[in-house]
C-alpha cells in the first residue's frame, strides 16, 4: 500500500512537471508570440539620408506593454516587439513602459462589462507571478514596476527609471524608461494606492482602459460616462504629486471633465486621428478633443496598430504621423506604438529607421521629424515631471 501511494505521487509529481513545463515552455511563450506577432516583411527600404538622419535624432515611444510578458526584456528575444537590444537597435532613447492590470474577456472597442472574467488574472497565474499578483490589480501593477527595477538595478542593463525630470539627461547608450498604469484601477478605489504607485516609480497614470472604473467610463465601457466624484479627487491628487495624466482609453466625457478640472496638460500615449481614418471613430477621441489637449500643450502619441490608423505599414504610420501634424501642430505629436499590446505590427522597435526614411519620402521637413520621432516627447516631460 505504502509503496502503491509513492508510486502514486511520484506519478502525480511526473505530471505536474510535464505541465508545468508545457506551460512555461510552449503555451506561455505561444500565446505571446501568437499575440504579439510582426507581419513577415523583407527588409524596409532605408535611404541613406534617413539612416544618417535616423542615427542622429533622440528617439521616444510612449506606449509599450513588454512587461506584461514572461521574457527577460534585458535580452534580445524572439518574439514580441520590445526588449533592450532591439530599443538600441531601433536608437530609442526614451521609453515608456505601461503596466496592464485588467483586460475583460471578450476584450473589444465598443462595449466591456467591468465585472468580465479577467484575463490577466489568467495571464498572471500561467506565467508564475507571485500569488499577490492572483487578485489583486494594484499588486500587478506593483510587481510589473519592480521587473523594470529589477533591470535597472543590473548597471550593465544601462537603463534608468526616469522618476524627474532631470532623469530624462541621460548619457549615450542609457535608456530612460518611465513607468505608466494602463488605466487607473490599481488604485482598487483607494486614492492613497496613488502614493504607493508614486513609491514603486510610476510618474504617468491612465485613468481608464478597456472599460469603466472607479474613476469614470472608458470609450470602450457601458457608461461612456464622465469622472465619478472618487475620479475627481483621484485626478487632482496625481497632479499633485507630479503624475501625468494620460487619456488613451478614457471616455470622450471623462477626457472633457479632466481638461475642466484641472490647467496641466495631459496626453494620449497611444492613439489616432478620426480626421486621419474615420473607421476608428470607436477607438480615437474627436479631433476637437485632441485640438484642446494640444492646444493645452498635450501631446498624442500616434500607434502603429488597425485599431488607430488605416494602414500599419511604415508608409501608412508616417502618414497618419503627417496628418496629425496638420490638425494639431507640430509640436503635438510624438510615436505611441502599442508594442505588446496584443497588436498586430507591420516592424518591431529595431525597425523604426523605417519610419524616418518614410517621413522623409512623403516630404515632411527634417525638423519636424526630430520633433515628432522624439523631441516633443522629451519637451513634454521635462516640463511636468517632478523638478527635484
Amino acid at each position: 500500500m505504502k509503496r502503491s501511494v509513492k508510486w502514486g505521487f511520484g506519478l502525480l509529481g511526473t505530471a505536474l512537471l510535464a505541465g508545468g513545463l508545457y506551460v512555461f515552455g510552449v503555451f506561455v511563450p505561444g500565446t505571446d508570440a501568437k499575440m504579439n506577432p510582426v507581419l513577415p516583411h523583407a527588409p524596409y527600404p532605408v535611404s541613406a539620408n534617413a539612416k544618417a538622419l535616423h542615427e542622429q535624432l533622440y528617439v521616444a515611444d510612449l506606449h509599450a506593454d513588454n512587461l506584461l510578458w514572461r521574457r527577460d526584456s534585458a535580452k534580445r528575444q524572439t518574439r514580441g516587439h520590445v526588449d533592450l537590444p532591439r530599443l538600441r537597435d531601433g536608437g530609442v532613447e526614451f521609453q515608456i513602459f505601461s503596466a496592464v492590470t485588467k483586460s475583460p474577456r471578450g476584450l473589444n472597442f465598443d462595449d466591456n462589462a467591468s465585472d468580465a472574467p479577467d484575463d490577466i488574472a489568467l495571464l498572471a497565474k500561467a506565467q508564475l507571478w507571485p500569488i499577490r499578483t492572483w487578485n489583486s490589480i494594484y499588486e500587478r501593477a506593483a510587481y510589473q514596476a519592480q521587473r523594470l527595477q529589477k533591470i535597472e538595478s543590473k548597471p550593465k542593463n544601462r537603463l534608468v527609471i526616469v522618476r524627474k525630470a532631470s532623469d530624462l539627461q541621460q548619457p549615450e547608450g542609457v535608456l530612460a524608461g518611465l513607468l505608466l498604469t494602463e488605466g487607473a484601477h490599481p488604485l482598487e478605489g483607494k486614492i492613497e494606492n496613488i502614493s504607493r504607485l508614486y513609491d514603486e516609480g510610476y510618474r504617468a497614470m491612465g485613468l481608464q482602459h478597456f472599460f469603466d472604473n472607479a474613476l469614470g467610463g472608458s470609450m470602450h465601457g457601458h457608461s461612456k460616462g464622465g469622472l465619478t466624484e472618487f475620479g475627481r479627487e483621484a485626478v487632482l491628487e496625481m497632479r499633485r504629486q507630479g503624475i501625468i495624466i494620460d487619456v488613451a482609453h478614457s471616455s470622450e466625457q471623462v477626457v472633457r471633465d479632466v481638461l475642466a478640472l484641472t490647467p496641466d496638460p495631459i496626453f494620449i500615449s497611444h492613439g489616432g486621428t478620426i480626421a486621419h481614418c474615420p473607421k476608428t471613430a470607436n477607438r480615437n477621441l474627436p479631433d476637437d478633443v485632441l485640438q484642446q489637449i494640444a492646444k493645452r500643450g498635450g501631446i498624442i502619441g500616434i500607434g502603429y496598430f488597425n485599431g488607430v490608423i488605416c494602414d500599419i505599414s511604415p508608409k501608412g504610420i508616417a502618414s497618419a504621423i503627417i496628418d496629425a501634424v496638420e490638425l494639431l501642430g507640430s509640436n503635438a505629436v510624438a510615436l505611441g506604438s502599442d508594442f505588446d499590446g496584443t497588436v498586430t505590427v507591420s516592424l518591431d522597435t529595431s525597425e523604426l529607421a523605417a519610419i524616418t526614411h518614410e517621413l522623409l519620402r512623403q516630404g515632411m521637413d527634417e525638423p519636424t521629424i526630430r520633433r515628432v520621432m522624439g523631441e516633443n516627447a522629451k519637451a513634454f516631460f521635462a516640463a511636468n515631471l517632478p523638478q527635484d
